[in-house]
């Protein structure tokens, strides 16, 4: 009996699906109300806690270093500070039942409960157990925690699992392209799938004027034109990041296999899309101004 090989970008796309719904409780009201109640009320300190407890209560340099795009000024402000307020264990108690109330939300009881939630969580821990933690912070962290025993909690954990281990390798990619944070937030805007530089700037904690200086530098390196879009040379670099990431995230995808890799992404893209219908994100989020 022969194996199907994976098409190439299969885990990236497996990938995006279930990334949305991880992605989703950074914007949810769930989790703000969740973390107000433990006294971590700024939308950033909220931010930093929920995804840096899993590395327990460290200071401003490891979180800079594993998120990477975000200004150290604007981390340090919060960080450690935040662990007075509430402890790590207690933030991912609070964030485990904001993503509950999340997904209850957005996709509805019928869904949580449903057999494909369950066949989702099944095919998404199988794939994580291919993720490796050597140089990837964030993974390993959240790989330490347990596995929830409701099936949508752990289909969020496994999808956590998952987002962490590709992001970690795709901040190697992008510290081997030569490009930093910032650099990577502006070229990443410039392909018109990234945030708009007001939602990069609000959260990220840089400023307009060094958004700009940014755009002048990677202008200078060819990358951007005078209007700031990507030269030839910047969108095949983009292209080149994109495709290193998919190489240091392919154990995890060559582990499910092809079939439950084509799965997996089935049911992720049905739950992506009833969470977006709900009204998962900021309808101003996405764009290049």
């Amino acid at each position: 009996m022969t194996t199907a090989a994976l098409e190439p970008r299969a885990g990236r796309r497996c990938h995006n699906a279930l990334n949305t719904l991880h992605s989703a409780h950074y914007f949810a009201p769930d989790t703000g109300r969740e973390l107000g109640a433990l006294g971590v009320t700024d939308p950033r300190a909220v931010n930093f806690a929920v995804r840096a407890a899993a590395m327990g209560p460290v200071g401003p340099g490891p979180v800079t270093a594993a998120f990477y795009n975000y200004r150290y000024d604007l981390v340090a402000r919060h960080v450690p500070a935040v662990w007075a307020v509430a402890a790590p264990d207690q933030v991912l108690a609070a964030r485990l039942r904001a993503v509950d109330s999340m997904l209850r939300r957005l996709l509805g009881e019928d869904a949580v409960r449903s057999p494909e939630m369950t066949e989702a969580a099944e095919l998404a821990l199988r794939a994580a157990e291919g993720c490796s933690r050597g140089a990837r912070p964030l993974y390993a962290a959240h790989a330490d925690l347990p596995v929830p025993e409701e099936p949508h909690l752990a289909y969020w954990h496994a999808a956590t699992l998952l987002r962490e281990h590709r992001g970690d390798g795709h901040v190697t990619a992008l510290l081997a392209a030569g490009l930093d944070g910032l650099d990577a937030l502006v070229t990443h805007t410039a392909t018109g799938k990234g945030m708009t530089p007001r939602w990069n700037c609000a959260t990220r904690g840089w400023s307009r004027e060094e958004w700009q200086a940014a755009r002048e530098r990677l202008t200078g390196r060819g990358l951007l034109d005078a209007a700031g879009e990507l030269t030839e040379r910047g969108a095949a670099q983009r292209a080149e990041v994109e495709h290193e990431t998919d190489r240091l995230d392919a154990a995890p995808y060559a582990h499910l296999g092809a079939e439950g890799v084509a799965r997996l992404t089935e049911l992720g893209a049905v739950f992506a899309r009833r969470a977006l219908a709900a009204g998962a994100f900021p309808a101003d989020l996405l764009g290049k101004d």
